[in-house]
């Protein structure tokens, strides 16, 4: 079995982690640019974290047989502070990095017009370095911040399939279904979504456009998740093409229209994913 994480935040997990992960059947990961628990103060605190999303992180990952990418952007949950403005002036330079394989993630904490302008700013980036975007959904006031960002991402005028809509549950999958963006689950221990509620979405909804995520950062997580869905998958009768599409296929397929995504993983795990690179020449 192979698995694509495509968002977790191994910044702040152990190398453990990545053992654990690989036994688990992960080979490769994106991680998306977060807030780290307390606010940053100035913009270089920023700079040294994306330096970090793509250096050491994808070494460190490539130890144990994982290959990393990244999405940057300035997250909604700092979007609000005005110390952290000008980040978005430095983003373009980080965005023609060849581990950049979306901008990320955009959108709403508590949907002021502060986070709204950094937003539709970010949107036109993605546009201009032909990148796809993951979008963070609010943890309040779910359903309403969800039409709104569908609203923002009709207006900027960005393909659908280009988008992701992440952290999405039972009230919000069906707006975003029928908006032809691609759909997002963050399953965890205790909040967002499970495995058993994640199998009977993949039953009502199918499993095109549809990705699983662990979200894994600093907080209560697991990065074991998603193989726990592809199990979950299996006991409910789903075949193992299915789990492939959901786990693997898809996430090789949104991120792979940036042009950058590089997943041949060679020959350590025992079969060759070579046909699943897609990089830009």
């Amino acid at each position: 079995m192979r698995i694509f994480d495509p968002h977790i935040h191994m910044t702040s997990r152990t190398t453990d982690d990545y053992e654990r992960m690989h036994a688990a059947g992960v080979r490769a990961v994106v991680e998306p640019a977060f807030w780290l628990g307390q606010p940053r103060t100035n913009v270089g605190s920023f700079l040294d974290y994306f330096d970090a999303l793509l250096g050491w992180e994808p070494y460190r990952a490539a130890q144990h047989g994982i290959r990393h990418h990244c999405a940057l952007a300035l997250n909604p949950k700092e979007a609000n502070d005005p110390r952290c403005a000008a980040v978005l002036a430095e983003l373009p330079r980080y965005l023609l990095k060849g581990s950049v394989v979306a901008v990320g993630e955009v959108g709403y904490d508590s949907m002021t017009a502060e986070e709204e302008r950094v937003f539709e700013a970010q949107l036109t980036l993605a546009q201009e370095h032909e990148l796809p975007v993951l979008v963070h959904t609010p943890h309040r006031d779910k359903a309403a911040g969800t039409r709104r960002t569908l609203d923002v991402v009709r207006v900027a005028g960005i393909p659908p399939g280009r988008v992701l809509i992440d952290h999405l549950n039972e009230m919000t999958v069906g707006m975003v279904a029928e908006s032809g963006c691609w759909m997002g689950f963050s399953i965890y221990p205790h909040t967002k979504m499970d495995p058993d509620r994640m199998v009977a979405l993949l039953k009502e909804y199918g499993t095109d456009r549809m990705l699983v995520n662990s979200a894994a950062d600093w907080g209560r997580s697991d990065p074991l998740k998603t193989r726990q869905v592809a199990d979950a998958m299996l006991a409910a009768g789903f075949g193992e093409d299915d789990v492939d599409q959901v786990l693997w296929r898809n996430p090789v397929a949104f991120y792979g229209q940036s042009g950058r995504l590089d997943i041949d993983t060679g020959s350590e795990t025992g079969a060759d994913y070579a046909g699943n690179t897609i990089k830009r020449g």
